[in-house]
């Protein structure tokens, strides 16, 4: 197949192509794609699987661990280097196991929600997802749909594509059919489309060429699936993981120079501090990060919201703006017609025909307008269409070129403004005259019906006897007709929803395109009593520092253009703002790209659900409550798994750093480092599950580095404190030998860190919040097992000794003062701090 198909004949494509005007058959299609004819970019599933379980070993730690344990075994120490590998290789498959698990949810979710392609098979218009299309397939596209591969331009209607990710070129190309040099440039290929752009306007019909990987653009293609800019989470993160390294780096390398500086064993002194390190880094912290949003996610899928990015569920959390179109979300989204009347706001039997006609024929994008009016059934047996003009997002018009039998007249319909710019008359009374004499009277009409919530669409017409074909040069001289007067009412329960976000402290602000009146309407039926408006006008020629100044306290935004949208969103997030916004229009596209959330529904077009971080399967504001509950619920586990594993983390470190000053041996072996690490993992994979408190989801929140630093050394430092106490009580008291140091360290160690778990979850005392059953198991397991451990045939192979039953009575002792000084330590701790996660 020539890869500059845009050079050669439409008969000479489907020769190659072997298909034909009609498209392919199911049969065929299927054959296609089952010999690999149908390439996407999409990865392997099982070479993905093998690529995850791979990561989880990418790790420098665990390779030096893996290395030295290597060399132990080759200098005859044949048991201990087996133990280390079983362990590292049971705490890896645990985190494959759980992020896999995770990978696989959000898969299932994301199927729900695929983007579709309108086709021809077995001669049949139908829609297929797009991964089913194969080269030959005949398809068809209009405005907001994304190009599915690599296309060759059959018949257009004023087509225009944005092409700007594939030639870097700003403004929209016409497309259209003919047949070009194979040396034209990608910019000037007017005949070919290319996957990764998307209609911007018109219809077009195409035939596949290529698909997938085999486009020319599939490498352009595959950069276009990038990753947006790291969130802000994603962002503290890792400035959180860089300084946890530093911390890391530094203090174990000086705890192994110094057992190197008393001549302790080379290879044990090596293991010991890299398994101190793997203790100190939160190396499950990515799983335990993937493992919260996919269990957030699927409680969402539940309440019909599926989330295509998982870190936007973090965003969700900390989102204290939410800014939403009007149309079916704030209202009902039912629009009916409530009358079609002249200018003087009588009954027009003209004004319904002509507006009938135009919805009936147009073959653009489906839309509750045209819907509504379809609902009229006026017969229009006699009329023939003969050409359209599509609707765009520029001219705010659709017109459509019919014939009665008797005269072929051009219809349009629109924005009232946008009317009246190509309208040079009005019939008033049957009769024609100069639009100037009546347009005071049309704009009066216009304000007080959209101020009482109407939406008004105007109506122009002009008779074309010559022409069979019109472009939109031809919306000229026309003649206005009347309106058209549409209803969409408020929801019952909107007013509610929105004291729900209020309260927990996510402000709405209206941006639509509607006029001002409409919009003012709404905003009062909604709870704005005086609502604070900005119209386009207004912000298209203010400037950059007022409107700084003014953003945040508008409450609605009106008759707004796409880009003042893009606009709108990055100056509120510029004043320091989270901020989310939903819409499901072509025109939505910039603002879903700019804000931190993007919000779109399953109707909305090809764009904007492929710029979207969360779909709703029903267009209702009340679920994005339940969203924002649930990411500061997925943030709030996140959050815990931080406390627990830096506070405990850093506390075993700096007490095995402080044994290792007076000790003359290790204070753990390597291998019971790393055991302590995989028990202590247990209770912290189960915290996705665990229950959150209300105060912890009342609020906005962000994620502290100085906040979590503070943390991390007060209650590091308490637990090394009683670390120190069981050293004490081992060396002095009890007079342990090595084994029976370790040994007791061992269980005090993990019983402390597992039990501090359920103090450090809450901000309450633990036991008035209790945690998910799956956490309280989780540690009750873990307990259970630490205290068997030295007594059965394990025990001996990690080197473990058993302990008296005083010394048993003893940690307990210390369990119970660890715990109650933890408790008044937090009390004091959070004292009077803002809530800053």
């Amino acid at each position: 197949m020539d890869r500059a198909f845009w050079s050669i004949t439409k008969e000479l494509l489907f020769s190659l192509l072997q298909t034909e005007e009609a498209g392919l058959t199911k049969k065929e299609a299927l054959l296609r794609k089952k010999e690999g004819k149908a390439t996407f970019l999409t990865p392997n599933n099982r070479s993905s699987t093998l690529v995850l379980f791979i990561r989880q070993f990418n790790n420098p730690l665990i390779f030096i661990l893996l290395g030295a344990s290597a060399l132990s075994w080759f200098l005859g120490n044949s048991i201990d280097p087996i133990i280390i590998l079983v362990i590292v290789l049971i705490s890896t498959f645990l985190s494959f196991w759980q992020e896999k698990g995770a990978k696989e949810a959000v898969s299932d979710l994301l199927s729900l929600v695929q983007v579709k392609v309108q086709v021809l098979r077995d001669k049949k218009e139908i829609n297929l997802p797009l991964a089913d299309i194969v080269p030959g397939d005949i398809v068809f596209l209009s405005a907001g749909d994304l190009v599915p591969a690599d296309c060759y331009v059959l018949s257009s209607k004023d087509f225009f594509v944005d092409e700007s990710t594939i030639t870097g070129e700003t403004l929209s190309a016409l497309k259209k059919e003919g047949v070009l040099l194979s040396s034209t440039p990608v910019s000037m290929r007017s005949n070919a489309l290319f996957m990764g752009s998307h209609v911007v306007s018109g219809l077009a019909k195409v035939v596949v060429v290529f698909t997938g990987k085999n486009t020319e653009f599939g490498e352009v293609v595959q950069n276009l699936q990038r990753s947006s800019q790291k969130t802000d989470f994603e962002h503290r993160i890792q400035q959180f993981g860089y300084y946890l390294m530093t911390i890391t780096f530094a203090l174990v390398l000086s705890l192994f120079l110094f057992n190197l500086y008393f001549h302790r064993p080379f290879l044990q002194s090596l293991l010991f501090a890299v398994a101190l390190a793997i203790g100190l880094t939160p190396q499950l912290l990515p799983m335990i990060i993937s493992v919260n949003l996919a269990h957030g996610a699927k409680k969402m899928a539940k309440k019909k919201v599926i989330v295509k990015k998982l870190v936007s569920l973090e965003n969700f959390g900390s989102m204290n703006i939410l800014c939403s179109d009007k149309t079916g979300t704030l209202t009902v989204g039912k629009i009916s017609l409530e009358s079609a009347v002249d200018i003087h706001m009588n009954k027009s039997e003209k004004t319904l025909l002509y507006s009938y006609v135009n919805a009936t024929f147009q073959t653009g994008y489906v839309n509750p307008i045209d819907q509504a009016l379809l609902q009229e059934k006026v017969p229009i047996a006699s009329w023939k269409k003969l050409d359209e003009i599509p609707y765009d997002f520029l001219r705010k018009r659709l017109s459509i070129f019919a014939t009665d039998a008797i005269s072929n007249i051009l219809i349009t319909k629109g924005a009232l403004k946008n009317i009246l710019e190509v309208s040079s008359y009005a019939e008033v009374d049957g009769k024609i005259q100069e639009i100037a004499l009546v347009k005071k009277e049309i704009l009066h009409v216009f304000e007080k019906y959209s101020s009482l919530g109407y939406r008004i669409l105007g109506l122009a017409y002009r008779k074309i006897p010559t022409l069979l074909s019109v472009t939109h040069e031809e919306e000229k001289e026309m003649i206005f007709v009347g309106f058209l007067l549409f209803q969409d009412p408020v929801k019952e329960d909107v007013v509610k929803t929105i004291g729900l976000l209020q309260n927990l402290g996510v402000s709405l602000k209206i941006i639509t395109g509607d006029n001002r009146f409409v919009a003012s309407y709404v905003g009062k039926k909604i709870g704005f009593s005086h609502p604070r408006i900005l119209v386009g006008s207004d912000l298209l020629h203010m400037s950059d520092t007022a409107f700084w100044n003014q953003v945040s306290d508008i409450d609605i935004f009106a008759e707004i253009d796409p880009n003042q949208k893009e606009k709108i969103i990055s100056f509120l997030k510029k004043r320091g703002n989270v901020v989310g916004y939903m819409g499901d229009g072509f025109n939505d596209a910039p603002a879903l790209h700019a804000a931190d959330v993007s919000i779109s529904v399953e109707q909305a077009v090809d764009i904007v659900k492929e710029s979207s971080d969360i779909i709703l399967l029903e267009k209702n504001l009340a679920v994005l409550a339940v969203g924002v509950m649930e990411g500061r619920k997925t943030f709030a586990n996140t959050m815990k798994y931080i406390f627990m594993a830096t506070s405990a983390n850093f506390g075993n470190m700096f007490s095995m750093a402080g044994a290792s000053l007076f000790l003359p041996f290790l204070p753990m072996l390597p291998k019971q480092v790393l055991l302590t690490n995989l028990l202590t993992d247990f209770p912290e994979m189960a915290i996705a599950t665990d229950s959150v408190d209300k105060e912890m989801v009342s609020h906005p929140v962000r994620m502290d580095l100085k906040f979590i630093q503070r943390f991390m050394i007060v209650f590091g430092l308490i637990s090394s404190v009683f670390d120190y106490l069981t050293f004490f009580l081992l060396i002095y008291v009890f007079k342990y030998s090595e084994s029976q140091f370790q040994t007791g360290w061992f269980i005090e160690s993990v019983l402390s860190a597992s039990l501090i778990t359920l103090v450090i979850r809450t901000r309450k005392p633990f036991y008035k919040s209790l945690p998910g059953k799956y956490l309280a198991l989780s540690v009750f397991s873990t307990v259970i097992f630490t205290l068997l451990v030295p007594y059965t045939p394990l025990g001996r192979l990690f080197s473990f000794s058993t302990d008296s039953w005083p010394f048993a009575l003893a940690i307990v002792g210390i369990l119970i003062l660890y715990i109650l000084f933890a408790e008044c330590a937090k009390k004091i701790f959070y004292k009077g701090l803002r809530k800053k996660y």
